[in-house]
């Protein structure tokens, strides 16, 4: 998944903006440690505390025209969990719900797939979440 950044130069370096994230800004001395930051300040901004109602939005899907424009991946783990979030608030469900819908009799297991830190799951899981949910976005994490 990749989000796009519109890159500025200034007096003391670059700035860039993501396009799709409003607010999602940063800034660096140099081109390589402003790189280096957008990838650092997306995922950071994806990775919302979990209670978070907030959807963020999807990445468009072609690039804005310019050259200032930069195509930033996702982290996987971040993408993953922010997309099983985004697809549990859309359609109203509960942690709880969703912990049942996947047979996980804890709500803790199927709390750590929103959490990018703890979101690994196994070959089985995403087949039953794309099971279940046949409009899961897979191939957007990788």
């Amino acid at each position: 998944m990749f989000y796009h950044f519109k890159v500025h130069k200034d007096i003391d370096g670059y700035w860039a903006e993501c396009v799709e994230l409003n607010g999602c800004q940063t800034q660096a001395e140099a081109l390589q440690d402003l790189k280096i930051s957008m990838e650092e300040v997306l995922n950071l901004y994806l990775s919302e505390p979990q209670g978070s109602k907030i959807i963020f939005p999807m990445p468009l899907k072609k690039s804005p025209p310019g050259s200032n424009i930069f195509k930033i991946a996702v982290d996987p783990s971040v993408a993953f969990s922010f997309l099983m979030r985004k697809t549990r608030l859309q359609k109203k469900l509960t942690l709880k719900e969703m912990a049942k819908m996947l047979n996980y009799k804890n709500i803790n297991t199927y709390a750590k797939l929103e959490r990018a830190a703890t979101a690994n799951p196994e070959l089985k899981t995403l087949a039953k979440i794309k099971n279940i949910f046949s409009d899961f976005p897979i191939a957007l994490i990788l």
